[in-house]
Parts: structure tokens; sequence; C-alpha cells
């Protein structure tokens, strides 16, 4: 595992972060999953306040019992109707989403296929599922065709949509396909999919897609949540320990996490998309997503990669085993449409002399 690091303390608003191991000197974060800057807009921040006045900094219980608030039920139709879906259900975080759904979903009688690249969250789902688990090959189409083929029981294919370590994005129309072919529900993890890749509309129709996001990315908030039908949406109520089992988002998560998808699906969130995907072009040409990684190979020189780029007054992470890996360390590169041109100069330039 190597040396093990404690969790970093610093203040951080957008891209800039001061670091207390610097002597807080203003450090650039490109470190952060805030791909927007919404956790910093004004707009979302109001909505945050507005609701402490109105309900206060907590919900005091599970949504079951007392912690249902007005603000939850909008939030979900909100979601939903984002995600083209009949119905949404919010969760604590990403990580209770996927332990929720996999955990319902994956009965003794069902089969999940699982990239072998998806997320800690996805993973634990699979293991405490009553399922038969099947992991496939990144990537690769073929092998989940395979698989299901020679399988007799219902099937459940799971994938992020961008991988968190690599910035990838799993080829969403060609694994629908096969899902439809062989009658197999399709779940997608949407977590960094702020520019995409998208689910085909018609195949929403055709096929039963399941759709996991997170509030805390793109949104700038806290919080997941889950897309899907009526029927899976009411299974998941009444029966996903992760939901049923703890405290619920606090009103203000919630009303910021509205307010923020207000402003990602109006003309300025349009615009911010547009301005994240041109910084991410400046700093790789063509990457599909706003995670860049820049794999070093060992420990040590991602380590020494990472402090060399700190002491520029540039935050990028070293990633090592377990999180990735043994022999793929690397830094951890994402990028936010709250960085200045400057910033993305600086970045580049610090780059340029690893």
């Amino acid at each position: 595992m190597g040396v093990l690091s404690p969790p970093r303390r610093g203040q951080c608003v957008g891209s800039a972060e001061c670091d207390e191991a610097r002597g807080s000197r203003e450090t650039v974060s490109f470190a952060s999953n805030d791909y927007l800057g919404l956790s910093a807009h004004p707009r979302v921040k109001a909505a945050a306040h507005a609701a402490i006045e109105r309900w206060g900094t907590g919900s005091g219980g599970s949504r079951l019992v007392t912690g249902s608030r007005p603000i939850h039920r909008e939030l979900e139709e909100a979601l939903a109707s984002f995600k083209s879906c009949e119905a949404a259900i919010c969760f604590p975080t990403g990580y209770a989403a996927n332990l929720g759904v996999l955990g319902v979903l994956g009965t003794r009688d069902t089969r999940i296929l699982s990239d072998e690249l998806n997320h800690a969250s996805i993973v634990d789902g699979c293991r405490i599922s009553r399922a038969e688990v099947s992991v496939y090959r990144h990537l690769d189409v073929d092998h989940i065709s395979d698989l299901l083929k020679e399988c007799e029981k219902p099937s459940i294919v799971v994938t992020d949509t961008v991988f968190s370590m690599d910035g990838d994005i799993a080829p969403l129309g060609d694994i629908a396909e096969v899902c439809r072919k062989y009658a197999a529900i399709l779940v997608v993890d949407e977590a960094h999919g702020v520019l995409g890749p998208q689910i085909d509309q018609e195949l929403l129709r055709e096929l039963p897609v399941v759709r996991v996001g997170t509030l805390s990315k793109a949104l700038g908030a806290a919080g997941g949540f889950v897309a899907a039908s009526h029927e899976t949406v009411d299974l998941l109520i009444n029966q996903a320990r992760p939901y049923i089992f703890t405290t619920s988002l606090a009103p203000p998560v919630a009303a910021a996490a509205k307010a923020a998808l207000e402003v990602l699906e109006s003309r300025e969130g349009e615009t911010l998309c547009g301005r994240l995907r041109e910084l991410v072009n400046r700093v790789r040409p063509g990457h599909p997503s706003p995670i860049i990684p820049i794999v070093l190979g060992s420990e040590e020189r991602a380590l020494n990669a990472s402090a060399s780029l700190l002491e520029k007054g540039i935050f990028v992470p070293a990633i090592r085993p377990p999180t990735v890996p043994v022999g793929t360390s690397r830094l951890r590169l994402t990028v936010s449409a709250a960085h200045s041109d400057e910033q993305i100069d600086r970045l580049n330039d610090a780059l340029a002399t690893l």
C-alpha cells in the first residue's frame, strides 16, 4: 500500500486552494470534481442559505420517518426530468446509491456483469448483493456478449460511463445493444459524465436502464441519486437499506443541488460545459472527460511529481495502489470550467518540466 497519507487540510473555493502545507500561500487546485465550479455559484449558495432559514441545517431523520421535506421531492422530480426517466430517488451519497441499486436488484436469481475498472462503490454493491458476479474486461463489449450468451439467469450489466482514474468512457451504444439483444438490465453510473457520453433517448424507451448519478461533482453539492422507472424507484424506496436506514440529505444541500441543476439546464450551463470542453482540449486535445491521468508507474515517481508541482503552486494529487493497480501510480488531474486561461497556462508550463 505504500506510505499512508493523512487527509489534506486547506481552504478551497472553486479552483483556488489555500494549502496549510505551503504556509497558507495560494495554490491552484487541479484535484476537485467540481467540474463546472457550481459549488461557489451565487445562485446555488443563495438557495442553500434560503433552505437553512426555512428548514434548518439538518433533516433530523431518514426519509421514511421524519427526514422528508418538500425540497427533496422537488429535487427528485427535477432529476427525473433531467435524466428523461419516470422517477428518481436521492441517497446521501453516490456511493450509497450504487450500494442501494445493486443490493436490491442483485438477487440470488440474477447475475451481475461488472467492468473490471468500475468504481469501488459498484464493486462493493456487487459484493453485498446476493447475485452471481462476473467481471468483464475493461470496455470489452465482446466479452460482455460472450458472458450474456452463456448465462441462463436474468442479467444486469453495470458500468461507469466515465472511469474515475483514467477518464476514459464506456461505449454505451454498443453495450446497450448487447443488453437489448440478451434482455439484460443496464445500470450506468454517470457520476463523472459532465461532458458525456450520452444515452440514446430511443434506447431509454426500449431497454431497462437504471441511471445512477451524483450531486457532488458537476452539481457542486453532495449526495447521489438514481433515476429509473416508477417500478424500480418504488422498489428502492421500500428495499434499499442505504436509503431506508440513514438520515436524508440536509435540506440546504438538496436546495443547492436543485439550484445547480437549474443552472446546468440553462444557457449559462451550456456555456460552462463549452468552457470546460475548451480547457480540457488545451491540456490534452480530444480527451473525452475532465479527468486526465498522467501515468508514471512507481509510487515514488508519482509522489515526487506531485510534490514538484505543489512547489510551483499547483496541486495535482498522486494516486497509488490500491486505488490503481501496482505499477500504474499516476497524477490524477481534473479540469474545471472555473479555471482561468492563466491557470491552465501555468499548469501546462509546470507539466512540461516534469
